[in-house]
């Protein structure tokens, strides 16, 4: 219990835990050091040894240092527990007393918690004597910078040159805004934790971006007649409550911080909502893919599908001047078959990100792919 640095778990926790073990096996690897010590997953291993089992999935971080293994064993846990506003200050306070020469806002990012608070507990500890004052702090990229910026004083210009003022200050904002879109990105794709998961036709990892396209089965009303043109003569078809099951089956799937873009047809739409709503997604937005040529329909002759939009977490959304417009028209091909275009607008909006495609049909270079036509579980 060497880094269990965190409240032991509510009674409610430690059995919705269990629970999800015993149904599910154990999701996220434990982490030990070289040495064997436990930093992240005291619970899940004292809940396997109850429970009698002797093997669990094992992570081993090596080559860090007391104090490196502390922060991490924080950094894992905070975000995932839900402490109390007195226990979230111990476990800051107690970062503070072992690292008070990095910075409020680096110790904020690490714990996941407001800077402000990190910055008044920090006055309160420094003012009690804990822990040192120092002139410079070590920020999250490692550069040392004055630990308190001093006061300068702006002049407002003459009113002939106000104008060129309002231009360079519009440029600097839009400098500066897309430098911290990239530096969220990053962070994004950076806490998409790792899992692995030991039953078959799991997926081994956790995403970002998910860009799926599931074959929805619906309602005919005829089933004699009505299943001529249907999806099933090309590929089988998911009831939509199993396409809704289908993230916690494959073993999550979505990182904390993460976009969904999920296609849905028309009579599909509600479905398509509520598979957001169960993969864990907020509906934020939708784009429209116009296939130019009338199809059928009862209501009427649809020509267009839905690819949803759902958001989970702190996931960003397109840097400002760079969405694009809601509406791509483009003659449909092979039965199913999505448009190029839509994954080539996430890849713009998303460079670098972790992505998977879930029923993909042709993977697409640097995507991890899981489906029917695909293969079975992603590279």
């Amino acid at each position: 219990m060497k880094y269990q640095l965190l409240p032991p778990l509510s009674d409610d926790e430690f059995k919705a835990l269990e629970a999800s073990i015993i149904e599910h096996g154990v999701l996220v690897p434990v982490e030990y050091d070289e040495d064997g010590e436990i930093l992240d997953g005291h619970h899940r291993v004292a809940i396997c040894e109850s429970l009698g089992l002797v093997d669990w999935p094992r992570f081993v971080r090596k080559g860090l240092s007391e104090l490196e293994k502390r922060k991490l064993a924080r950094e894992l846990n905070v975000s995932r527990r839900h402490l109390t506003t007195a226990q979230k200050q111990a476990v800051i306070a107690d970062q503070l007393r072992d690292t008070p020469s990095i910075s409020s806002r680096a110790i904020a990012a690490m714990l996941g918690v407001d800077h402000k608070t990190v910055a008044s507990l920090r006055g309160k500890l420094e003012s009690i004597g804990e822990i040192p004052q120092f002139d410079e702090t070590e920020g999250r990229d490692g550069k040392v910078r004055p630990a308190r910026r001093t006061i300068k004083t702006a002049f407002m210009p003459e009113a002939e040159n106000r104008r060129e003022l309002m231009h360079v200050a519009k440029g600097i904002r839009r400098d500066i805004q897309e430098t911290r879109h990239q530096v969220r990105l990053a962070h994004m794709d950076m806490v998409a934790e790792k899992g692995t998961a030991s039953a078959p036709g799991k997926v081994e990892r956790l995403y970002s971006i998910i860009y799926a396209d599931p074959p929805w089965r619906f309602a005919v009303r005829s089933e004699v007649t009505g299943r001529e043109k249907s999806a099933e003569n090309h590929y089988p078809t998911m009831p939509p409550e199993q396409i809704a099951g289908l993230l916690a089956e494959l073993g999550g799937v979505a990182a904390r911080d993460a976009v969904c873009f999920l296609w849905a047809t028309n009579p599909m739409l509600l479905d398509g909502l509520r598979t957001l709503q169960a993969w864990g997604f907020t509906y934020v937005h939708h784009w429209i893919w116009d296939k130019q040529d009338a199809g059928t329909g009862y209501w009427g002759r649809d020509r267009h599908e839905l690819l949803l939009i759902g958001r989970r977490g702190d996931a960003v959304a397109p840097l400002p001047g760079t969405q694009p417009e809601t509406v791509h028209a483009e003659r449909k091909g092979a039965h199913s078959a999505k448009p190029d275009w839509f994954a080539e607008q996430i890849e713009r909006l998303y460079p670098g990100i972790a992505k998977i495609e879930l029923f993909c049909r042709a993977p697409r270079p640097g995507w991890d792919v899981w489906g029917f036509e695909a293969g079975e579980v992603a590279s």
